[in-house]
């Protein structure tokens, strides 16, 4: 592999991809929202057959959950229609594609991790639309691989909320009240995007393709995540236990999305490290 085009490359997880690929000497084309609009499927076609990278990986989506439900033709745009011509094109040109997608393609009812051969089932718009792009994709490009990820946080600011991760958020919080109330009736995989990042290249080198689902080991409800995190930097505030009706939503947000890497485990492959010491590096690296 020695060129790639990362769509959404500003963002969290792509800009550690992008880090990462060039520190492998891997040549990055990184369009920004300015440079490309990925609904302009033209524009998608010019760039690919200008360009023939030897992978397109997708890391843009339109996931703020709320806007996608007042918006779902930008919704199916930009997480479906787009993909699904991505993939196309890849499939014409020969180049890998890589596209990414979500835990909220299922319902939470399950309460034990989901494995890629669950059958999903999404609440809201997003997750619906994801589903959709999933499907729309792998009948365009069977040598396509999508990667389910979950909970993401990274160093770089995510537009999507408001520049800051979960952890980032817990901290300034922390400094700004005495008391946080925290829900602990749903539970994710908190993955790194740097974790993310660093088994790509190996995904891609292995030639994996359908459905995989990326996730750090382990599990837990945001409430222990949060009290996690003040734990292992020292931080003396007070974190109460809600129910996630203690903060109406807008929309319907599945209570459990614990993913399970069958896939990876299935072929041997390394999974990613359990949730607790990601957060651990990931604390050490911001010091």
């Amino acid at each position: 592999m020695k060129k790639a085009i990362i769509l959404g490359a500003q963002g969290q997880l792509g800009s550690d991809i992008t880090n990462l690929f060039n520190q492998h000497n891997i040549q990055t084309i990184t369009p920004t929202h300015t440079d490309l609009d990925i609904t302009n499927l033209m524009a998608l076609k010019h760039l690919l057959s200008a360009q023939r990278p030897d992978v397109l990986i997708n890391t843009a989506a339109y996931h703020q959950v709320d806007l996608c439900e007042e918006n779902p033709k930008t919704a199916m745009a930009i997480n479906s229609t787009s993909p699904a011509f991505m993939a196309r094109m890849c499939n014409y040109l020969k180049i890998k594609f890589v596209h990414f997608s979500t835990d909220y393609v299922f319902d939470g009812e399950k309460e034990t991790p989901y494995n890629e051969l669950d059958k999903p089932n999404p609440l809201n718009v997003y997750g619906k639309t994801k589903y959709h792009g999933e499907n729309a994709i792998l009948s365009e490009n069977h040598a396509a691989l999508i990667l389910r990820v979950s909970a993401l946080y990274g160093k770089h600011p995510c537009r999507a909320k408001n520049g800051l991760n979960f952890i980032e958020l817990m901290l300034k919080l922390a400094k700004e009240r005495p008391v946080l109330n925290v829900v602990d009736d749903e539970f994710v995989s908190p993955t790194a995007t740097s974790n993310i990042a660093n088994i790509l290249p190996d995904l891609i080198k292995q030639e994996l393709n359908g459905i995989v689902h990326l996730t750090s080991e382990g599990a837990c409800s945001w409430h222990e995540f949060a009290s996690t995190i003040f734990e292992l930097t020292n931080t003396k505030v007070e974190v109460n236990k809600v129910d996630s009706s203690f903060f109406p939503a807008k929309t319907p947000r599945p209570k459990y999305t614990v993913l399970e890497n069958t896939s990876l485990k299935n072929r041997g492959m390394a999974s990613l490290p359990n949730w607790k010491d990601a957060l651990q590096e990931y604390l050490k690296q911001q010091n």
